[in-house]
């Protein structure tokens, strides 16, 4: 449940409430919510503003998941593939987008602006395997580049995945993890 709330936003409302309260007190000379909210309110607002700053928003699925293939990541997904889904369906901090480290090393991502970037996600079975698909806009990197990382791709995300990519239109590619069986 926490991966689904902005620690930013939750941070600057409950620090700006504080702050304000504070505020408020200090006018009616109240001295000790006058402290509550300096002490408290005011480093709350902070922090919520840090984090805020440096927020990536969780990546949505494309489409709901069927109960059929959720009985199907229950028994068949990678540690690996979970690990990625929980990953990018969350707020992330002090990162520069989802999954920035694992292109990076890949080689997907030269640079800052031609990193691909994953828009989202869906789950499917496929002939009878759990596969987890990540949707990206990779107007930079061409699909030839992204089949030349294949065998990469699977060593880096397995034992037990097999990667398949696809360019459903122009600018678009999607890298299936399959699970093997």
């Amino acid at each position: 449940m926490l991966r689904k709330i902005s620690l930013g936003t939750l941070g600057l409302t409950i620090g700006g409430i504080l702050t304000l309260v504070g505020f408020i007190a200090y006018a009616a000379n109240n001295a000790t919510l006058n402290l509550v909210g300096f002490f408290y309110g005011f480093p709350l607002l902070l922090g919520g503003l840090a984090l805020k700053a440096n927020e990536i928003n969780p990546i949505p699925f494309s489409q709901a998941t069927t109960p059929s293939v959720l009985s199907l990541r229950e028994q068949q997904a990678t540690v690996t593939q979970n690990k990625i889904r929980k990953d990018i369906t969350r707020y992330c901090y002090g990162q520069d987008a989802h999954l920035d480290a694992a292109l990076s090393y890949l080689g997907l991502s030269p640079s800052d602006e031609e990193r691909p970037i994953v828009t989202s996600l869906r789950e499917e079975d496929i002939n009878g395997a759990y596969t987890l698909i990540l949707e990206f806009d990779s107007p930079f990197i061409p699909i030839n580049v992204w089949e030349e990382k294949q065998a990469k791709m699977t060593s880096y995300f397995g034992p037990g995945v097999e990667i398949k990519i696809t360019q459903p239109t122009e600018d678009k590619i999607e890298l299936a993890l399959v699970t093997s069986q």
